[in-house]
């Protein structure tokens, strides 16, 4: 039973036991009612030296006996693993699990990041730029105590195991980011994802070429190679200096440091549903360009047409200043 796992569990279990088992017997051999029979089970469990409620037999002194020979046994294991608990920190570990896990079941629409390498301190950097609710799962202790530290949401944890995702709140989770060393291990996470909870879109890293695909199968939405990026990212300052330069200066760290942003269509007042781009009149307004347009199907329309018609499922890429940013927010 993984309820009696934990020492602290066993130990709450074997006394409940004691009491209980005290109680019953009392209330058969005694015939005692249940509130004498657990007071009597007390005061002899916790030997404090009253007497019983009326001369007992010697049946119930051979009970009373085996029950205080019993009690102290566990009562000693008892003491033994709270002072363990206590001395080598577990007890303090044991309560912040459970903080963890209360916080972590009132998590919806989470993301979770599996791996604290260098991939995944800048997916939840970019996470908490965005006040994005987010749980990292790592194996390493002394990162999760790096975590611990900064007060991050952490499981600590293989992510390749459904019992450690399922921790992390997986089932309630939209979003998932694997950024494990291994690409093997990405490949079982994103398996285990698609088990228990096909709508949540995983993000995975890869290292090798022939990962790609086989990542894609197993059902990430999106594979990511960042030796690859920075590869074409440094070629791309040879071949088009000022474009990168340019395409660079367009930060969408954070909340209020945007030059970029997205707007999903049907967050939009619904007086705009089905009208077009020039309805929208967003230059006029904010100030702010519409530069990209994404259809429900997920086609990429780059500097769409003023005739552009805004369908549910749709969403916008708009380009602008960070004041215009900011009022584009204030009014949508």
């Amino acid at each position: 039973m993984k309820i009696l796992e934990s020492k602290i569990n066993k130990t709450l279990f074997l006394v409940i036991s004691i009491l209980a088992m005290g109680t019953v017997g009392y209330m058969l051999l005694s015939h005692y009612t249940f509130v004498d029979a657990l007071y009597m089970t007390v005061i002899t469990v916790t030997t404090v030296g009253f007497g019983e409620l009326r001369p007992f037999t010697p049946v119930e002194k051979i009970f009373t006996i085996f029950l205080i020979l019993t009690s102290i046994t566990v009562f000693g294991y008892a003491v033994s693993a709270f002072s363990e608990y206590l001395v080598s920190g577990k007890l303090f570990e044991h309560f912040k699990h459970k903080k963890v896990e209360k916080q972590i079941a009132h998590l919806k629409g989470h993301t979770i990041v599996c791996g604290f390498g260098r991939n995944g301190k800048q997916a939840i950097l970019k996470l908490k730029n965005y006040n994005k609710k987010f749980v990292v799962v790592e194996k390493n202790k002394e990162r999760i105590e790096t975590l611990d530290a900064e007060g991050v949401l952490n499981i600590y944890g293989d992510a390749t195991l459904d019992e450690t995702l399922l921790k992390a709140g997986i089932e309630n989770a939209a979003f998932l980011i694997t950024a494990l060393p291994s690409d093997a291990n990405n490949l079982f996470v994103v398996l285990t994802v698609s088990q228990l909870n096909k709508n949540c879109k995983v993000i995975s890293r890869a290292s090798n070429d022939s990962s790609f695909s086989k990542l894609k199968i197993a059902g990430a939405s999106n594979v990511i190679m960042p030796d690859k990026l920075g590869g074409d990212h440094m070629a791309s300052l040879v071949t088009t200096p000022d474009v990168i330069e340019f395409v660079d200066r367009l930060t969408i760290e954070g909340e209020t440091t945007a030059n970029l942003e997205e707007i999903d269509v049907n967050d939009l007042p619904k007086k705009y549903l089905n009208k077009t781009l020039l309805d929208l009149d967003l230059r006029r307004q904010t100030g702010c360009t519409v530069i990209g347009f994404i259809k429900p199907d997920k086609e990429y329309i780059i500097n769409p047409e003023a005739d552009c018609k805004l369908i549910e499922g749709s969403h916008l890429i708009v380009l602008g200043r960070r004041n215009q940013i900011l009022k584009l927010r204030e009014l949508f």
